[in-house]
C-alpha cells in the first residue's frame, strides 16, 4: 500500500497540505505535521499536496 511521508526537517508548515488534503495532513497541539493512519490514503488529494508543496517534502512510500 502507497502511503504519503512528509520530511519533517524539510517542512515549513506552510498549511498548503492540510488545505487540500484535510483527512490527511494536520498540525499537531506540538506544532508538527502528522500524517493521518489511514487504511486507504485519498490519492488525488495527496498528489495536490504533493504538487503544491514549497519545500518538496511530501512523497508517496509503501510497505
Amino acid at each position: 500500500m502507497n502511503y504519503p511521508v512528509v520530511e519533517l526537517s524539510d517542512c515549513i508548515l506552510c498549511g498548503i497540505c492540510e488545505e487540500v488534503a484535510p483527512t490527511v495532513f494536520h498540525v499537531s497541539d506540538l506544532g508538527y505535521l502528522q500524517v493521518a493512519e489511514l487504511r486507504q490514503y485519498p490519492e488525488e488529494d495527496v498528489n495536490a499536496a504533493i504538487r503544491n508543496c514549497p519545500k518538496d517534502c511530501i512523497s508517496w512510500a509503501d510497505d
